[in-house]
């Protein structure tokens, strides 16, 4: 596998199989999703991603990872990232971002979504919209000669311009045969940032995190769960995406 700057460009045929583990974790993440509702427990949802896996023949990814215990994170209105599955019951109204991967042939998947329990605020329906919205237009720029931050502008853009916080403490990254390669991909546009060309064979985890309030964030005692300082709405979305001559590719899609 070839280096460029210290990110790993992968071949055609790595990129098939990352193609295939992304689509398992795209279809379980689906399946899963349609379990949301009020009633619910989040641990149901974790029960029924673990079966999959069986059922897939595919490594639950987060699972064990740096410590990790689940296959999921499920993260509940003002959580962010890295929530714990439980017993907790989803509500009415609630929103719940489900973050999922596998381990398959070698390669690794990822992908995130927001899912709304039953009939939710147009607050938050908006904040939902916005997020993906961001996350559609930060893959518009993942293009061969392309600046990485081309990629962190568009999305960083697109939420601000409606008022909405982006969580910088948490970025997306490159991707293959670890979870998380080089390099970071954050959703903003850092301060002093020196400019990293797209080269087609990067594969990149591109995983806009929205709040409606503040972009700071407090982790809570079970030391992995992400909150909104201020307790206000969270949403994330996230693609895992190849850099191709033609364009982005998303891998992560069903």
């Amino acid at each position: 596998m070839k280096k460029h700057r210290g990110i790993f460009l992968k071949n055609t045929q790595e990129i098939a199989v990352m193609r295939e583990a992304n689509r398992i974790a795209a279809n379980i993440l689906n399946e899963v999703g349609c379990l949301v509702a009020p009633g619910v427990t989040t641990w149901e949802l974790e029960e029924k991603a673990i079966e999959l896996c069986a059922a897939f023949d595919v490594i639950p990814a987060f699972k064990g990872y740096l410590g990790f215990p689940y296959a999921l994170c499920c993260s509940v209105n003002e959580e962010i990232v890295h929530g714990f599955p439980s017993k907790r019951e989803l509500l009415e109204g609630d929103i719940v971002s489900i973050d999922f991967g596998v381990k398959f042939q070698g390669f690794y998947g990822d992908t995130a979504r927001t899912f709304p329990v039953g009939s939710i605020s147009e607050g938050a329906a908006h904040l939902l919209e916005v997020t993906l919205d961001s996350l559609k237009l930060g893959i518009e720029q993942a293009v061969p000669g392309n600046d990485l931050y081309d990629v962190s502008r568009a999305v960083q853009e697109r939420v601000e311009a409606q008022g909405f916080s982006v969580i910088k403490r948490f970025v997306g990254h490159g991707i293959g045969r670890m979870l998380h390669e080089k390099p970071e991909v954050p959703n903003f546009v850092p301060k002093n940032s020196s400019r990293l060309p797209l080269k087609p064979g990067m594969v990149i985890a591109i995983e806009p995190m929205v709040a409606i309030g503040t972009d700071q964030v407090e982790i809570l005692s079970d030391g992995w769960t992400a909150v909104t300082k201020d307790r206000s709405l969270s949403a994330h979305f996230e693609h895992s995406v190849a850099i191709t001559k033609d364009g982005p590719f998303i891998l992560s899609q069903m």
